[in-house]
């Protein structure tokens, strides 16, 4: 049998292969390994590989360069020149393209770009599933069932282009989801874990968190509908702020459609949008949190350009000292809004100089009227572009804090809140810590946020969901 070409190899040969007049090239090289299991008892595992080859071809014209995008899994050698002539087909079929820009060139190589890729494999949960198994026997002997997942993976991203590029990123993500449920399913609770390599997770720690939240649930308190004074932990904010940097295209907002347009015409940018010092920005050297530190463009949009791809990423700050400082922009959409040049990275942080832990803001809660204490953030939507006004659902436990304590549980609620509204609104800020957005844990894990306290956090309706 023919050994499969190197994922560098399928890039070097589809350059040589190309006759457009620009050539792109994304190699990804795809491994997951996952643990799952259900009434504290592990159900599957299971590991798998996989390989994904997309080309650009770019074509020039009388009236602009054309582009052509094609990608197909589970690509070999004989695979290549059928690939590549398809993206130059799709390119000479397409009218020009309004994001073409010459090819980026001149950035240094990545050293390991002939090498292997990394890979992931069972051996990811050496240490994890052992805690895990003693998290299933506690559980079971304190009568609470434990569901849930523990999900590695790794992509080992090649790009090369005709411009000479050659850069190389290896990105593990791995995420771990627990629910905690009495034995009659009438009490429910969620914790979740973002990691790189299971080696920083604490299965027992984390039995422990739900097993005390259960114990809050064991006194039901029914609440209406209203604003209350809530405390939004980490992983609802990230929620709340993956959402609002979705929806923070420079482009769009310069063109009057968004919550960051400003009246009249233009952006918001330079606009104080809280009167904490909040800090909101991405980094792909964040500690923990580290993305590729060039454009992985596989696509054209709003955000994305195909013709970017390869473009240095650097710190960017989206708010900093409470003020909007940047928005998504591409080399295209940069020109014509007259923003800098800010791409997407895959991490997204939030400081605001917090140093309270969740249990601190607690303390310091409720000591006017009821307070709520959220778990998590669910089902969330989309209502008005404008104001980026969202509706979403509470899930697995919202806890009724008085006077300082946390007393019981509560209903939970559909809310209708803009995340751009709350940062102005909200009244103090946690510590910043690393964190997993429940909504978004499919697309989007590297996050860090701190808890936010709102004073009138709008519960719109009652939800009988658990």
């Amino acid at each position: 049998m023919t050994k499969p070409p190197a994922p560098h190899e399928l890039v070097e040969r589809a350059l040589a292969l190309s006759r457009a007049d620009g050539c792109v090239v994304i190699a990804d090289e795809e491994s997951t390994a996952n643990l799952r299991w259900a009434g504290n008892t592990l159900t599957t595992n299971g590991v798998t590989r996989g390989r994904t080859l997309t080309v650009v071809a770019t074509v020039d014209g009388s009236e602009g360069t054309a582009s052509g995008v094609v990608s197909r899994s589970a690509v070999s050698g004989d695979d290549i020149e059928p690939l590549v002539r398809a993206a130059e087909e799709a390119a000479r079929t397409a009218g020009p393209a309004e994001d073409a820009r010459p090819l980026v060139e001149g950035v240094p190589a990545s050293a390991g770009f002939t090498e292997a890729p990394d890979e992931t494999s069972s051996s990811v949960f050496d240490s994890f599933a052992p805690a895990l198994g003693e998290s299933f026997a506690r559980a079971r002997s304190e009568n609470r069932e434990l569901y849930g997942f523990a999900h590695h993976q790794v992509v080992s991203t090649y790009l090369g282009t005709s411009t000479g590029l050659r850069l190389r990123h290896d990105q593990p993500t791995g995420t771990l989801e627990v629910n905690a449920k009495s034995p009659d399913r009438a009490r429910s609770a969620w914790a979740g874990r973002a990691t790189r390599d299971f080696a920083d997770v604490d299965p027992l720690a984390l039995d422990a968190e739900l097993a005390r939240r259960l114990e809050w649930a064991g006194r039901r308190v029914e609440l209406e509908a209203g604003r209350y004074e809530t405390l939004l932990p980490p992983s609802a904010v990230a929620d709340l702020l993956i959402y609002q940097m979705w929806s923070s295209a420079g482009r769009d907002a310069a063109e009057g459609r968004t919550v960051f347009s400003r009246p009249g015409g233009g952006t918001r940018v330079g606009e104080r949008l809280s009167e904490l010092p909040l800090r909101l920005y991405s980094d792909p050297g964040a500690p923990g949190l580290e993305a590729s530190p060039f454009v992985i463009a596989h696509s054209s949009g709003d955000d994305a350009s195909v013709f970017d791809n390869g473009l240095p990423l650097r710190a960017t700050d989206w708010v900093r000292g409470g003020e909007l400082r940047h928005l998504l922009t591409t080399r295209h959409s940069a020109e014509l809004t007259g923003l800098p040049v800010a791409p997407g990275i895959d991490n997204l942080v939030l400081d605001a100089g917090g140093t309270a832990s969740l249990e601190e803001m607690v303390a310091g809660s409720g000591h006017g009227g009821p307070a709520l204490l959220l778990t998590c953030l669910w089902y969330i939507r989309e209502v008005d572009p404008a104001t980026l006004l969202l509706t979403g659902l509470t899930r697995d436990g919202v806890y009724l804090v008085e006077n300082g304590e946390v007393t019981g549980a509560v209903n939970n609620f559909r809310f209708n809140e803009s995340p751009v509204d709350l940062l102005s609104r909200a009244t103090g800020a946690g510590r910043t810590e690393r964190t997993l957005p429940r909504e978004w844990s499919d697309w989007f894990t590297r996050a860090a946020m701190p808890a936010l306290r709102v004073p009138d956090f709008n519960m719109s309706s009652v939800s009988r969901g658990v």
